[in-house]
């Protein structure tokens, strides 16, 4: 984002706590969450998430009193540093912005797609995390076309699904997935 300009606001019921040693079990719990749910999917274990973050079983229940309530954490706070990712990226040359988020996105789009049918996607709060994220990422987008570095006949919804696309495969190794992204934005890149 230029520089100003503030991230777009999230109406999510994610709180995290003020205090920081739990604001820090928060945020561990959130992590754990997140790789659980990407390796195992929404049925992954609680006990297992809350050893993992070096928690209680307790302190994940009195900050996530039901599993959707976790669910849902881990989604907002993956739009959530998205939107932080952007800002971030904004700071970089055009095309090593817009790629540069795009990895992160992909990250986005593994927890996104572990989790997508726990998901309400009628909730308004559902809705304005997908208005934020393109938000966040447009103006990446557009400064790369409009310094001349990504075609211009493509638009940001082609591109995340296209990416969101190549995530979906299955692949050898984070290297391969790698490989697989550069060699399809390198078909996105004006040339």
């Amino acid at each position: 984002m230029v520089t100003g300009e503030s991230r777009p606001a999230l109406r999510v019921d994610v709180r995290r706590p003020q205090r920081a040693d739990a604001r820090r079990n928060f945020d561990a719990l959130l992590g754990a969450a997140r790789d659980a749910f990407a390796s195992k999917g929404v049925e992954a274990s609680l006990e297992d998430i809350a050893r993992q973050a070096g928690v209680g079983i307790g302190t994940l229940y009195r900050n996530f009193p039901h599993r959707q309530d976790l669910l849902n954490a881990v989604y907002f706070g993956e739009i959530e540093e998205l939107c932080i990712a952007a800002e971030e990226a904004a700071e970089l040359p055009p095309w090593e912005g817009l790629t540069t988020w795009l990895h992160r996105f992909v990250g986005y789009a593994a927890t996104k797609r572990a989790i997508w049918e726990s998901l309400n996607r009628e909730a308004d709060s559902f809705k304005a995390a997908r208005e934020a994220m393109y938000a966040a990422g447009t103006p990446l987008f557009e400064r790369a076309q409009a310094a001349g570095e990504a075609r211009a006949d493509v638009s940001f919804d082609d591109l995340l699904r296209m990416v969101s696309g190549l995530t979906a495969a299955g692949f050898v190794d984070q290297a391969q997935r790698d490989r697989v992204l550069a060699i399809a934005l390198d078909g996105v890149r004006a040339h």
